[in-house]
């Protein structure tokens, strides 16, 4: 188990390194912590903020001193070490129906031929698994997913797009996400979903969280088309299932 780093970042924030890679039980502890960091502070702690292996903490410095808040988190960092992982089993996963292919998921072949593959199996190895919310980041409600299959994984696009549509479902190297807003962008685009992971108008905007499961399925574009009228009209609610294991 590599030793937490906790940092300064300026005078409100401190940011504790589990690790230096992209690591399933590493972000496990830092999303234990945050549990146990927001279950142990009230109105001392005004944010906590995961990463792939990082976390953020934002405090109010009027109701507790830095140091305190430091050798608190120590010692919730040493408990959130490996050992609990049965606590998760039974979370819920969450499906985000997705368009593969055609206009909405342009890159799809250039996908399927860098891998000697199929699209189909490029579809079959995408939706074959949960994925884990490592962080959301980059736009509101931009889920950076662990655990895709390297059978499937692809550079980005040498030239970024300028203009990615709303729900594009891409992957960039061994990651795999899709943008909730319109925005630039640069990974391959391989389908689309009409289901929004960001709703600045809702009371509660966003979908899901960084802790939380997807699971990506194949729709028809007829099946696309009721469930993005459904969205409009706020009719739609996303099918969930249980995750059998746990991180």
């Amino acid at each position: 188990m590599e030793k937490v780093k906790i940092l300064a970042a300026g005078e409100q924030g401190l940011v504790i390194e589990f690790g230096e890679a992209i690591d399933f039980e590493i972000n496990a502890r830092v999303h234990r912590t945050a549990r146990l960091i927001k279950s142990k502070f009230g109105e001392e702690v005004i944010e906590v903020v995961p990463t792939y292996r990082s976390l953020m903490v934002y405090f109010d410095p009027l109701r507790i001193q830095r140091a305190e808040l430091v050798q608190n988190i120590k010692g919730l960092a040493l408990a959130a070490t490996a050992g609990d992982e049965k606590k998760d089993a039974g979370k819920v996963v969450i499906d985000i129906p997705v368009f593969y292919g055609g206009e909405l998921g342009p890159d799809l072949s250039f996908v399927a031929s860098h891998n000697g593959l199929t699209e189909e199996e490029v579809i079959a190895i995408h939706t074959a698994t949960p994925y884990l919310v490592y962080m959301i980041g980059f736009t509101p409600g931009f889920p950076y997913l662990g655990g895709m299959s390297e059978k499937i994984a692809t550079p980005r696009l040498a030239q970024p797009r300028t203009k990615i549509p709303a729900g594009s479902v891409g992957i960039a190297g061994s990651q795999t996400g899709f943008y909730p807003i319109e925005s630039p962008g640069g990974w391959q685009l391989i389908g689309r979903t009409p289901v929004k992971a960001f709703n600045a108008c809702s009371q509660s905007p966003f979908l899901f969280e960084a802790g939380d499961y997807l699971r990506f399925v194949s729709v028809s574009q007829a099946e696309y088309d009721k469930i993005a009228a459904q969205v409009e009209a706020g009719e739609y609610k996303p099918a969930t299932s249980v995750l059998g294991g746990g991180v």
